[in-house]
C-alpha cells in the first residue's frame, strides 16, 4: 500500500509522505471496521443457528486478542523513537482516537455510567471533570511538551529544573499513578474476562495480560498508538449499540440522549412510589432489625460471640439426636463454621453486616434520587444543611482533582510527543475530546435507561420468574450482583438486590433482551477499553525505568538497542506485580482511577505548568513543591480511606478534612505544591539563562522549527 512500507518490514512503519502514510491508515482501519461489523453479524446468526453462549464468549475473548496481538507483531520495532514515540508521524485525528481509547479505561466503559446508576446527579462530577481536564491540556500543556520534543514528562522535569533529582521524582511519581492506574484496569479486565470465558477471576487477569504484554512488548508506543485506534472503534461500537437498542425499545427513539430526559422524569415518579411501597417498606424494615441486633452484638463482642457459638452448635446437637435429615445436619455444620473465629474478627465481621444493613434500609436501596443534585437540604435543620454543604463540596473537589489530573497524566501527555507537528498536538486534543464525547455523552442516558428498565420492569417480578442475567451475573462475584427474597413473598423488591456499578453497563445487553452475542461485544469493548489503557500504563512505567532511570541516570552511553530491551524485560515485570496485585481485589475500580489522579494532580500539575508559565520556577521549589504535593496526598488517602488504612495498620479515627473524600485527596496537595513551589523558588536562585532560554523556545514561536529534541528522533 503506498506510503506505507516501513524500513522494518511493519505495515505501520514510517516510510512515505504523511499524505501517503494517512491516506493508507484510512483504507486499513475502514476495511478493519467493516470487517469487525460483519464478524458481530455472523455471530449473531450463528448464535440463532444454535451457537452456544460460552462458544460465543471464547470465540470473543480468542479474537480480540488474537487481532491486538497481530498489530503488535506488525508493529514490531527497535528503534528508540518509533518505540517510545512512534517515530512522531501519527496524524491528530488517529493520535485523538487513540488517546480517546487509551483514555477510556475500564473506569469510563464500565464504571462511568454504573456510578451514575448508583449515585445520579452526583456522578457527573466525573463527566464534567475529564472531560474539562482536556481543556487544560490543551491550554497549558499539550503544544509546549510537544514542542520540547522528548519522549516522557520526567524527560521535561530533567531539562527544565535542571537535574537528575527532578527527573527522579518525576519517576517515582510516574510509577505511583501509573501503576495504582493499572491495577484498576487489569482488575476490570479479570471481571470481563471471567464473565467472557467462564474461568476465576485470577485466570482471567492472566488471560487479558497476554494481550495487553504483546502489543506493547513488541512495538512499544508505535505498536500500542495503532491498538488503541482499533481499540476505539470496538469499545464505541460495542457501547453505542445497546443504549441505542434501549432507547428505541422503551421510547422509540434511536438516539439515547433525547431520550434521557423523558425516561429521567418516570424514573423520578417511579422512586416517589418505591420510596411509600409497603412491600419496600416490609423489607427495609427487615434490614433495619438485622443492623439494630448487630449493633447490640458489638456492645458486648466476646459473649455475643459465644452465645452465637453455643447456639450453632446446639443446633448441630439437637438435629443429629432426632435423626434429621442429611442436608439440614450439612447446613448447620456450615452455619457453625462460619462463626468467627476470635473476638477480632468478629468485631470486623458484624461491622461489616451492619454498615450493608443500614444501607439497605435506606430508601430506594440505599441510592440518592437521581435528580436529586446534593445530599441533605439547604433550607433543612442543622444536620441537612450541613448534609448539603459536604455533598456539595466533594462534588466541586472531585471536579477539580480529576480536571487537574487530567491535566497531568503521564500516560496521556506521552500522547502528544507522537504528532509530526505542534499543530497537530493542539488538533488531537480537539479529536480526542469528540472522540471522548461520543462515549460520555452517553453514559447519562445508559444509566437513566437502566435504571427505568430495573424500576418498571424487574421489581415486581416473581422470583422464579427473574431474568437468567440475574443468576449468571451473581456467579462471577456475589459482592456484584446478589438477590435474595428478604420478606419470603415470593416477589423481587428493589431493597433486596444488591448491585454494583462495575456490571451495569456489561449486563446492560441483557437487561435489555438482546442476543447473547451483543453481550460478547459489549465485553470485548470494555476488554479493548482496559487493555488500551493497560498498555498504555505499562509502557509508561517501563519508559520511566528504562530511558529516564537507566539510560538518563544510569548509562548515557547505552545504545538504543539495549535500552529497548530493557523497557520490554520491564514491561514484564510490572504486568505481572500489577496482575497479582489486581487479582487481591484491592478497591473498586473507580476508587482506585480516582486515586491516581489526584496522584498525578498533587505531583505534577503545579511543577508542569509553572514550569512552562514562570521562568523563576527553579529546582530546589520543584522539588519541593513535588514531594509536599504528592506526600500530603497520600497521607490524607492513607489515614481515610478504608482499603489504605487496612493496607498501612492505620487504627486511629478517620478524621476527614471539611469532610472531602479520600477520592479527592488532591484538592488538598495541589494548592500546597503551587505555593512550595513559589514560595522556594523566590527565596532560593533563579534558574540559569539557558534554562530560561529554553522557556521562551517552548512558549514561543521561534524560526528553529517545533521541535528541539536534545536526542535524534
Amino acid at each position: 500500500m503506498a506510503g506505507m512500507t516501513p524500513s522494518d518490514g511493519s505495515m505501520f512503519g514510517g516510510g512515505g509522505s504523511n499524505a501517503d502514510f494517512k491516506k493508507g491508515l484510512n483504507k486499513i482501519y475502514t476495511w478493519y471496521t467493516v470487517g469487525f461489523i460483519s464478524f458481530v453479524l455472523i455471530l449473531g446468526i450463528a448464535e440463532q443457528m444454535g451457537l452456544g453462549r460460552a462458544m460465543i464468549g471464547y470465540v470473543f475473548l480468542g479474537a480480540t486478542i488474537l487481532l491486538y496481538a497481530g498489530i503488535g507483531v506488525m508493529s514490531r520495532t527497535n528503534d528508540a523513537a518509533e518505540y517510545y514515540v512512534a517515530g512522531r508521524r501519527v496524524p491528530a485525528m488517529y493520535n485523538g482516537m487513540a488517546t480517546g481509547s487509551d483514555w477510556m479505561s475500564a473506569a469510563s466503559f464500565i464504571g462511568m455510567a454504573g456510578t451514575l446508576y448508583l449515585t445520579g446527579y452526583g456522578g457527573l462530577a466525573f463527566i464534567m471533570g475529564w472531560t474539562g481536564g482536556y481543556c487544560l491540556v490543551a491550554l497549558f500543556l499539550a503544544p509546549y511538551l510537544r514542542k520540547f520534543g522528548q519522549f516522557t514528562i520526567p524527560d521535561f522535569l530533567g531539562a527544565r529544573y535542571d537535574g537528575n533529582l527532578p527527573r527522579f521524582l518525576g519517576i517515582l511519581a510516574a510509577i505511583l499513578v501509573s501503576f495504582t492506574y493499572v491495577v484498576a484496569q487489569i482488575y476490570g479486565v479479570g471481571l470481563i474476562t471471567t464473565r467472557l470465558a467462564g474461568v476465576p477471576f485470577e485466570i482471567g487477569i492472566f488471560l487479558g495480560l497476554a494481550g495487553i504484554l504483546v502489543c506493547s512488548f513488541l512495538g512499544g508506543m508505535r505498536a500500542v498508538t495503532w491498538t488503541q485506534v482499533a481499540q476505539y472503534i470496538i469499545l464505541i461500537i460495542a457501547y453505542m449499540v445497546p443504549v441505542v437498542w434501549l432507547s428505541v425499545k422503551q421510547t422509540g427513539n434511536p438516539i439515547p440522549q433525547f431520550a434521557y430526559g423523558p425516561q429521567l422524569e418516570k424514573v423520578t415518579a417511579k422512586e416517589a412510589e418505591l420510596i411509600k411501597d409497603p412491600k419496600e417498606l416490609e423489607v427495609r424494615a427487615i434490614f433495619k432489625a438485622r443492623a439494630d441486633a448487630l449493633t447490640e452484638k458489638l456492645k458486648d463482642v466476646p459473649a455475643a460471640l459465644a452465645a452465637d457459638k453455643a447456639a450453632a452448635e446446639q443446633k448441630v446437637v439437637e438435629l443429629k439426636a432426632a435423626n434429621a435429615p442429611a442436608p439440614e445436619i450439612a447446613a448447620a455444620e456450615k452455619a457453625l463454621a462460619a462463626v468467627p473465629k476470635d473476638a477480632e474478627a468478629a468485631k470486623k465481621l458484624w461491622t461489616t453486616q451492619r454498615t450493608g444493613a443500614t444501607n439497605r434500609s435506606n430508601q430506594l436501596a440505599n441510592m440518592p434520587r437521581h435528580a436529586q443534585q446534593f445530599a441533605g437540604n439547604p433550607d433543612g435543620d442543622e444536620k441537612a444543611r450541613t448534609a448539603f454543604d459536604t455533598s456539595r463540596r466533594n462534588f466541586l473537589a472531585l471536579i477539580f482533582c480529576l480536571m487537574v489530573g487530567t491535566a497531568a497524566l503521564p500516560h496521556i501527555l506521552m500522547r502528544f510527543y507522537t504528532t509530526p507537528s505542534v499543530k497537530q498536538a493542539r488538533e488531537s486534543v480537539t479529536w480526542s475530546l469528540f472522540f471522548i464525547f461520543l462515549l460520555y455523552f452517553t453514559a447519562p442516558a445508559l444509566a437513566v435507561l437502566v435504571k427505568y428498565e430495573v424500576f418498571t420492569v424487574l421489581v415486581g417480578t416473581p422470583f422464579d420468574q427473574l431474568p437468567a442475567w440475574i443468576s449468571s451475573w451473581s456467579k462471577v462475584d456475589p459482592a456484584l450482583l446478589s438477590v435474595a427474597d428478604i420478606n419470603k413473598d415470593g416477589i423481587f423488591q428493589l431493597a433486596e438486590m444488591t448491585i454494583g456499578g462495575d456490571i451495569i453497563v456489561l449486563a446492560t445487553p441483557e437487561i435489555g433482551g438482546l442476543p447473547y452475542v451483543i453481550s460478547g461485544m459489549v465485553a470485548a469493548g470494555g476488554l479493548a477499553a482496559a487493555l488500551s489503557t493497560a498498555d498504555g500504563l505499562l509502557l509508561t512505567i517501563a519508559n520511566a525505568l528504562s530511558h529516564d532511570l537507566y539510560y538518563k541516570m544510569i548509562d548515557p552511553n547505552a545504545p538504543a538497542s539495549r535500552r529497548v530491551a530493557i523497557s520490554k524485560a520491564l514491561l514484564v515485570v510490572v504486568a505481572l506485580a500489577a496482575a497479582y496485585v489486581a487479582a487481591q481485589k484491592p478497591a473498586d475500580i473507580l476508587f482506585l482511577v480516582g486515586a491516581a489522579f489526584s496522584f498525578a494532580a498533587a505531583a505534577f500539575f503545579p511543577a508542569l505548568t509553572l514550569g512552562i508559565f514562570w521562568k523563576r520556577a527553579n529546582k530546589a521549589g520543584a522539588c519541593v513543591g513535588m514531594v509536599l504535593g504528592l506526600g500530603i496526598t497520600l497521607y490524607y488517602m492513607i489515614t481515610t480511606q478504608p482499603w489504605m488504612r487496612g493496607v498501612f495498620g492505620v487504627t486511629s479515627p478517620v478524621e476527614l478534612w471539611y469532610g472531602i473524600a479520600p477520592i479527592s485527596a488532591g484538592v488538598f496537595g495541589v494548592p500546597l505544591g503551587f505555593a512550595a513551589i513559589i514560595l522556594v523558588s523566590l527565596v532560593t536562585p533563579a534558574p540559569r539563562k539557558d534554562i530560561q532560554d529554553l522557556i521562551d523556545h517552548v512558549r514561543y514561536p521561534t524560526l528553529r522549527g517545533d521541535t528541539m529534541n536534545t536526542e535524534s528522533s
